[in-house]
C-alpha cells in the first residue's frame, strides 16, 4: 500500500516538474539600447537563425580580354575578395587576400595582364585603386590613398582609366583620368 502511494506522490511531481519550462538561455540586448515590451529571444533561435544570416555569394567582376576565363568577387573570410575562375565549371584561385573589402575588379582590356581594382580603408568606403599583376601577384597602389577613388571606363585605347575622386577639394567627386600604373596629378 505504501509503494503504491509513494509511486502516485512521484508520478504526480514528474508531471509538475515536466509541466514547469526549464529556463533557456536568452540574448541579452547591449546595454546601449532600451528594450521595453520586446519578449526575451532564446538563445536557440538565434543559433537556428545565424546559418540564414551567414551566406557567400559570388558576383562575376569581368571578362578575360582573351581567354575563356572570368574574375569574381566573393567574401572567403569576413571580406569580399577578387577570385579568378580559368575554366567553365572550375575551381576559383584567390587572388587578393585583404582584411578590408575588395571589389570592382576589372582586366586591362589589352591582354589582361593586370587587374584593376578599388579596396575599400578601414570600412570607411574610401576606396583606393590598385593594379594587380597576373603574373606575379604583386599590387601597387595607383591613388594617393586618402581621398575617396571610384574607377570608371577604360580609354579607347586601354592605357588609361577615367575615375571618380575627392582628391580634389576632400569632397566632391571630380572627373580625372590617368595613365595606368601612374597616379594622375
Amino acid at each position: 500500500m505504501m509503494s503504491k502511494k509513494l509511486l502516485l506522490n512521484l508520478a504526480a511531481m514528474l508531471l509538475v516538474a515536466a509541466a514547469v519550462p526549464a529556463q533557456e538561455p536568452v540574448i541579452a540586448p547591449a546595454d546601449n539600447l532600451i528594450v521595453d515590451g520586446v519578449p526575451k529571444i532564446p538563445a536557440s533561435l538565434a543559433e537556428t537563425a545565424g546559418r540564414y544570416g551567414s551566406y557567400r555569394g559570388g558576383n562575376l567582376a569581368d571578362w578575360h580580354p582573351t581567354k575563356r576565363e572570368m574574375l569574381i568577387a566573393t567574401r572567403f573570410g569576413d571580406t569580399p575578395q577578387l577570385h579568378l575562375v580559368k575554366m567553365p565549371g572550375g575551381t576559383r584561385q584567390q587572388l587578393t587576400f585583404f582584411a578590408d573589402s575588395v571589389g570592382a575588379g576589372r582586366f586591362h582590356p589589352n591582354g589582361g595582364d593586370y587587374i584593376l581594382f578599388a579596396k575599400d580603408i578601414g570600412g570607411g568606403e574610401w576606396y583606393q585603386l590598385y593594379r594587380y599583376d597576373v603574373a606575379t601577384g604583386s599590387v601597387t597602389l595607383l591613388t594617393d590613398g586618402k581621398s575617396r577613388n571610384l574607377a570608371g571606363p577604360w580609354s579607347s585605347s586601354g592605357d588609361q582609366v577615367a575615375y571618380m575622386s575627392t582628391r580634389r577639394t576632400g569632397k566632391d567627386g571630380g572627373r580625372r583620368m590617368a595613365a595606368v600604373g601612374l597616379v594622375a596629378g
